[in-house]
Formats: C-alpha cells, sequence, structure tokens
C-alpha cells in the first residue's frame, strides 16, 4: 500500500492512496486537504498507472517541488521521495519497495548515520567529503560550566530566562519545545531550531523542531561532519553564511542548505558526556550568528541540559516512588498469602517467622488444619528473590491449598503439586519444598521433602537428628509425574523440630563469612527446646551475626514441637482451615 505523509508541526498524517488518482489542494473536495493560502485549490495529482505512481503539478501557482526540484510535467514516485506543495511537506512511501530499501538505509546508517530513522519531522544528515572546512568557528563545551568571563550580563541574563520559562517542567516533551521557545526570545535572529536526543542505542533522535514563521515547512538539514564534531569534541560549531562562502563548494550537505548562518551546540549531562544536541539557524543574511552569539548560545544549552536532567530525574523519582508504592501494596498481598496466626494446639507450640531480602520474596510457609485432628504443615523456597519468585510463590500457595482439601497424604500431596507446578511452569523457577502432614492424637508426623534441606530434629536430650540424603527427592516443578518418598518420624515430648531455608544457612557477615550449617546446628543444641523461644534466638543470632550486612536472600523460619509434658486431651483451639 503507498501513501503520502505530511509532516508538519513536528507531527506526521498519513493519507493512503487508495484511489488510482487522488488530488492534492486547498478546495475541501481534495482528497489530500492542504490548509495553506500559498497552496491552489487544485495544486497536484497522484496517479497510478501500471502500477508505478506520479506526481503532477496542476497548474497552481507556487509549483511542486520533489526532492527539490520543481517538476513541470508528470514525474514518477519513488520510496522516500520528498514532495513540497507550496509550504507543505509530504513523504512518498511505497510498502512494495520500503522494505529493501530500509535494509539497505540500515547498514548505511549503522555505519555512516548517526540520526535514527523514524523522525518527528523531516530530518536529513547528509555526509561530507572532505568539509572540515565548514567550521567558521568552534567553542570547546568543557565540563559544562558556565564562562561568564565575556558579556556576563548577558549570559546571566539568558541563564535566568531560561530559568524562569523551564521552572517546574517535568514533562519532558513539553520542555524540548519550551527550550525552543527560550532560545528564540534569546536569539531574535533565528529562524529555526530543533533539539535532537541521544537514545540509549545511541542514535540521535530528534525530538523538536520550532519556526519563527509558520509557512515553513518541517524539514531540517544537519551535516554529518558538523554533528558528529560536536557530539565527539563536546564542541559548539558556528557556521557562517554558508551557502555563499567559496569555501563551501565542494561540500554537498551545506552548499544545498538554504540556510545563511547556523549553530549547533552539544546538551551536557550531569556526567559531562552529550545527551544531544540543539541546532538553529537563520536565513537572513543580514543578520548572521557570531561567535559571541556561540558562546551564548553555550551558556543557554548548558542551563538547558541541567534544566532537562533534573526533570529527567525528577521523573524517574516519581517513578521510582510510583514503584515503591506499588512493591509496598504487593507485599501487603504476600503477607495476607501467609497465615496471621498459626494454630493452638493442646500439647503443641508453633513459630513461624518470614523476612524478605526486597519488598517480596520467594520463601513461603503455611500451617492448615486437616480433619481428624491433624495438620498440613507446608514449607518452601523458590529459586530466586523479588517479583518473579514472589509470582511462583503465590501460585504455590493456592496449589498447595487446594490440594490438601482433597489430599491428607503427604507422598501423593506432594506428587499433586509438583504436577500442577511443572504445568506451564517458568525455565529455572523451581521450588524446594517440605510438607508434613502431623496426627495430633498420635504424634506421628509424615514427611516428604522435595530437593529442600531436612529438617532438624532437636531431642529432648539435646541431641540432633537429621533425615537421609536419600529421602530427599527432586524440587517441584523440575518433572511431572515423579513420585515422592515419605519418611515418618514421631514427635516425643520435650523435642523440636527447625524447617529453614538457605537464607538461614547462607547468611553473610561483612567479611563474606557464611553462618553456616555448624553455628545454626550449635545454636539449636544449646538454646532452649520451647519452639518460639528457639525460633526467636536463631533469627536474633543470625543478625547478630550480619553485622550489619543487607540481607542477600530470603529468612524464613519454622519451629514445632510438643511441650514436655501433655496432661489433657489433644484439642486443635483455632488455626487456617484446608
Amino acid at each position: 500500500m503507498a501513501s503520502l505523509v505530511l509532516l508538519k508541526g513536528g507531527e506526521s498524517t498519513i493519507y493512503e492512496l487508495k484511489q488510482e488518482e487522488m488530488v492534492m489542494g486547498r478546495h475541501t473536495d481534495c482528497q489530500i486537504h492542504l490548509d495553506s493560502n500559498m497552496v491552489s485549490r487544485k495544486h497536484a495529482r497522484v496517479i497510478c498507472e501500471d502500477s508505478t505512481w506520479y506526481v503532477e503539478d496542476l497548474g497552481s501557482g507556487n509549483g511542486t517541488v520533489i526532492n527539490g526540484q520543481r517538476i513541470t510535467s508528470k514525474v514518477a514516485l519513488k520510496h522516500d521521495d520528498r514532495i513540497k506543495v507550496g509550504p507543505m511537506l509530504l513523504r512518498f512511501e511505497d510498502s512494495t519497495t520500503a522494505i529493501t530499501t530500509k535494509a539497505a538505509a540500515a547498514a548505511a546508517v549503522s555505519r555512516s548515520n548517526p540520526v535514527a530513522e523514524t523522525t518527528p519531522f523531516d530530518l536529513t544528515v547528509v555526509g561530507d567529503k572532505g568539509d572540515a572546512a565548514t567550521i567558521m568557528a568552534s567553542l570547546e563545551g568543557g565540563s559544562g560550566k558556565y564562562s561568564l568571563d565575556v558579556q556576563p550580563e548577558v549570559k546571566l541574563r539568558a541563564i535566568i530566562e531560561i530559568s524562569r520559562n523551564l521552572a517546574g517542567t517535568v514533562d519532558l516533551d513539553a520542555l524540548l519545545p519550551k527550550i525552543l521557545d527560550s532560545l528564540f526570545s534569546v536569539f531574535p535572529a533565528a529562524d529555526r531550531g530543533c533539539v535532537l536526543l541521544k537514545s540509549e542505542t545511541g542514535q540521535m533522535i530528534p525530538k523538536a523542531i520550532k519556526h519563527r514563521r509558520e509557512s515553513d515547512d518541517d524539514s531540517v538539514k544537519l551535516s554529518r561532519t558538523i554533528l558528529n564534531k560536536v557530539l565527539q569534541d563536546k564542541t559548539g560549531i558556528l557556521s557562517a553564511d554558508a551557502a555563499n562562502d567559496a569555501r563551501f563548494e565542494a561540500s554537498e550537505s551545506i552548499s544545498n542548505f538554504t540556510i545563511r548562518s547556523m549553530m549547533c551546540v552539544p546538551l551536557l549531562g550531569l556526567d559531562g558526556e552529550p545527551i544531544g544536541i540543539i541546532n538553529i539557524d537563520t536565513q537572513n543574511p543580514l543578520k548572521q550568528f557570531k561567535k559571541d552569539d556561540l558562546d551564548l548560545l553555550m551558556v543557554v544549552a548548558g542551563q538547558a541540559a541541567v534544566c532537562y536532567e533534573n526533570a529527567r530525574l525528577a521523573v524517574t523519582y516519581m517513578e521510582k516512588q510510583k514503584q515503591d508504592n506499588e512493591m509496598r501494596i504487593a507485599a501487603n498481598v504476600q503477607r495476607a498469602l501467609l497465615p496471621e496466626t498459626l494454630p493452638t494446639v493442646d500439647g503443641y507450640d508453633f513459630f513461624a517467622s518470614y523476612d524478605s531480602a526486597q519488598a517480596v520474596g520467594g520463601d513461603y510457609y503455611d500451617c492448615l488444619v486437616l480433619p481428624g485432628k491433624k495438620m498440613c504443615l507446608a514449607f518452601g523456597d523458590v529459586a530466586g528473590k523479588g517479583v518473579p519468585a514472589s509470582l511462583v510463590m503465590s501460585r504455590l500457595s493456592s496449589v498447595v491449598q487446594s490440594t490438601m482439601e482433597f489430599v491428607n497424604e503427604a507422598g501423593e500431596a506432594v506428587e499433586r503439586i509438583n504436577n500442577h507446578m511443572c504445568a506451564n511452569a517458568v525455565e529455572g523457577r523451581f521450588v524446594t519444598f517440605v510438607l508434613v502432614i502431623l496426627d495430633t492424637q498420635t504424634h506421628e508426623m509424615s514427611l516428604s521433602i522435595a530437593g529442600h534441606m531436612s529438617p532438624i530434629i532437636r531431642h529432648a536430650d539435646g541431641s540432633l537428628e537429621e533425615f537421609p540424603e536419600e529421602s530427599v527427592g527432586l524440587p517441584l516443578g523440575v518433572a511431572s509425574g515423579m513420585p515422592f518418598d515419605v519418611v515418618k518420624y514421631t514427635i516425643k515430648p520435650g523435642e523440636t523440630v527447625v524447617i529453614y531455608t538457605d537464607g538461614v544457612s547462607e547468611a553473610m557477615n561483612p567479611k563474606n563469612d557464611l553462618y553456616g550449617m555448624d553455628r545454626l546446628r550449635e545454636m539449636i543444641v544449646k538454646n532452649p527446646p520451647d519452639p518460639t523461644e528457639m525460633g526467636k534466638v536463631l533469627l536474633a543470632d543470625v543478625r547478630k551475626f550480619a553485622a550489619g550486612r543487607s540481607q542477600s536472600d530470603d529468612i524464613t523460619l519454622m519451629c514445632f514441637g510438643r511441650k514436655p509434658a501433655v496432661d489433657s486431651p489433644t484439642e486443635i483451639v483455632k488455626g487456617r482451615n484446608s
């Protein structure tokens, strides 16, 4: 599909060529309506013959120009041709040839053209062959500090002017046109100005344009030599009366310009590196820019760059505030997935703690009351941290609760949970997991361990016991259809079970030393067997060991056990029901 793109006011309007003949003109009946007194009522037409599009002037007063040449007869159009109708500029686009044309152009752009292809106005960077002489004067940008030795009053007045005009503006899209408005106030001779900013890939993206006269078209030409020198050397460039100077006869890009005088200066960021350029020019031969003007523009551009950087930082700060607020909400949502309180069971004590390294994390625990005076204790650690891990954690929480509605046997439950987690699993996001079914009447617990560290059992005499490695299966989310072994153990009075994530055993201090399993076992042995007291002492010791070092992983701990003596029948008083 062929189309004409009208470039005006920094915006583009697309006219698809759906008919074999379409007329351009000021009259409202024209298929391509161009609202300008300098455009004839029926100015020109585009026609399609044998799959080729042509443009033909219809005897207009101001003529029709293609690629800078006024036409006197019907002319065939090629992709990316520029058509000037009075002051209106249009670009011809033909999708049948655009792909190959853009592919060839992309290679050339990557080699020599620092300006991106997509622009909000018609910008052309033309090559120069040996045109170092186009630079009439230059001025080093340095670190962006102001030099007030020359014209201090004028410079200070200009700085105050642009600061006042830009004060309070944090909308980056609105800021750039304001910069040009301020420049036109400081430089009354300026006829046209544009701002280009450097993208993350290093390309220069046209962002704003301004004309002194509304009748001017939105077309800008820049010399690649000047543009590259401004960016590489952080230098302001003055080119005076470029169109008439004999020294530019060999430079096609300069000799084709209709400007009489131009200035191009870098916008230097807070680190002193260019973030873009400002280019202004005048077509009045009686008002050529001088070196003092270039010096002034460098100062004004420096202040404009500071205002832009400040606005950008303000936008970044506001975005960060918004993200922080969203993360606080996410953290509250994740906390709601964990039980608010643990069940109260005669003869048993329960303790659990969750502390994420970031706003949200991937550790998980839950405590569900099952029929027949049984309890389900679920404990997991998602690979990774932050938001991705928290999303997997939320899915795990839902899967565990829905599974335990129908299954009360540890091995079968973990197998079903694993199959759910394998369905549409994200690669690399596995979960180490422990599921305990505790019968509070017989005191027997059935465990199925999926890739997690073995729980540590502290006997009443202070000795420790852990389950053998062969009882540990694969983590959840690795392979579906896998069976999981079940180990059983009867909890005796005064015994405590400790389940932990590697955020506990691998906590680090400022010297990069690990907390380690030996210290963890030692703390379990020498501290009171009461689950709540033990949990609090372990967490306090981990934080003491870290000595203020930031947490590198989520720290989650669960302790539960029988009281030394049970004198009354076991009864579950409260807790989360499955």
